[in-house]
């Protein structure tokens, strides 16, 4: 809060370099971890519409989601993510494998402020690959990402969420009815 003859205010924006975001992580844990959430945007978990906020507490070890349909199913997956603005270690990563276990989730993200260490980047690559099987592709099971790496445009490595809609029907004709329009042909 900054001070100006008589008026208190808040400076709000969005982190643009390290030391910004390690500060908002200093100052509102919440408000980081949805801030990193956006990154790669990811909906946080409780979070509506394109609210960039979700909701505190208890999240079982998840602070957000990403949704994409990879088959023919049209049935959506979802990559679940963790934040951590804190001291981290390989105990995280192993917390997010059975977290993506648990959920049957294809992928989990790790977003940290702090640099992994080389335990957490092993248990990161002994989880193995999720093989897209609409993409044919494999794509590392737990990704662990730091702040940096995202400011300087690096992202999480998914499959593209493409989504194919259904062929509309065939116009036939106009109809002689105004209400109607026109007449589909309905195969």
């Amino acid at each position: 809060m900054y001070k100006r003859q008589g008026k208190d205010y808040a400076i709000k924006g969005e982190p643009q370099d390290y030391a910004s975001a390690r500060q908002l992580a200093e100052d509102d844990r919440y408000q980081f971890q949805w801030w990193a959430l956006s990154l790669i945007e990811a909906r946080p978990l409780g979070g509506t519409g394109d609210s960039k906020e979700g909701k505190k507490g208890a999240d079982k070890g998840i602070d957000g989601i990403i949704t994409f349909i990879d088959d023919s199913s049209g049935k959506g997956k979802r990559a679940v993510v963790q934040v951590k603005s804190g001291k981290v270690s390989s105990g995280h990563v192993r917390d997010l494998v059975g977290t993506v276990d648990r959920e049957k989730a294809p992928i989990g993200i790790f977003i940290t402020l702090e640099e992994p260490t080389s335990k957490m980047r092993e248990e990161a690559a002994a989880a193995g690959v999720y093989h897209s099987p609409g993409w044919g592709k494999d794509y590392p099971r737990i990704q662990i990402l730091t702040i940096q790496e995202l400011l300087e445009g690096s992202t999480a490595k998914l499959p593209p969420s493409t989504v194919t809609f259904k062929q509309a029907g065939k116009m036939l004709k106009e109809s002689a009815d105004p209400q109607i329009g026109f007449a589909f042909d309905q195969d």
